[in-house]
């Protein structure tokens, strides 16, 4: 246990200091072009039936998860494309080794904070911990607005982006991408509709931002020099 403690704090420092992009990374669309208020209905009532079900998943899951669920949670509590890293299954597959891989997903990943949190400006939704003191989060906390949850948006924005480079791992990647957003609830700082609607948002913006010039271009770029490096 001394050892799973040492990791987990380890790894909740490294979650604090990230995620970190280039400082000239620019959003590929914003909540002016794609207004969330208009395409998600809001969230549950603090006093409403599902409001208290979703609690009640929460609580169960802080007490049946498991180390290695816990850690997996942590870990992704960081917001880039590199969590994918276990999918892809390469040495290749790193910063260094993927310049214009790298700067592309910096913008994918600056795009989702431009869309989602205007929306939780206004929806407010209460995180987990601060509308229940039952709740112990493992992973950073944020006073921002629960709903929807930008971490799904943006593991389901780079797992559309990713599987369309990659799609000889589309399942693998998916499946990633669908577990990056579940991990929000097992590490206590996301309800379950949050997750829902982040799925919803990230596939919308992934489907806007395809039809933009500049997107077009560097997908391009960053898919070739991808696959070149995987040996595809």
């Amino acid at each position: 246990m001394r050892t799973f403690a040492k990791a987990l704090s380890l790894l909740l420092v490294v979650g604090l200091a990230s995620p970190v992009f280039a400082e000239d990374a620019k959003p590929f669309a914003d909540a002016k072009e794609i207004n969330l208020l208009n395409l998600l209905p809001p969230p549950p009532a603090n006093d409403s039936a599902q409001m208290k079900a979703e609690l009640g998943e929460i609580l169960t899951i802080q007490v049946t998860r498991t180390p290695e669920m816990a850690a997996r949670a942590v870990a992704d509590a960081e917001e880039n494309v590199w969590r994918f890293s276990d999918v892809i299954d390469s040495p290749k597959f790193t910063k260094e080794n993927l310049p214009k891989f790298s700067a592309f997903f910096d913008r994918v990943v600056e795009t989702e904070g431009a869309v989602v949190d205007p929306a939780k400006d206004v929806w407010k939704r209460p995180r987990p911990h601060l509308y229940s003191d039952l709740v112990k989060p493992i992973v950073p906390l944020s006073k921002s607005g629960s709903y929807p949850s930008g971490h799904t948006t943006v593991g389901t924005l780079m797992g559309i982006v990713l599987a369309n480079m990659v799609p000889e791992k589309r399942a693998a990647i998916m499946a990633r991408a669908w577990e990056y957003g579940h991990n929000r609830v097992v590490g206590g700082i996301h309800y379950a509709s949050d997750i829902e609607a982040g799925r919803i948002a990230g596939t919308v913006i992934a489907q806007t931002i395809m039809t933009h010039d500049d997107y077009k271009t560097e997908y391009e770029g960053a898919k070739a020099e991808l696959r070149a490096a995987l040996g595809l």
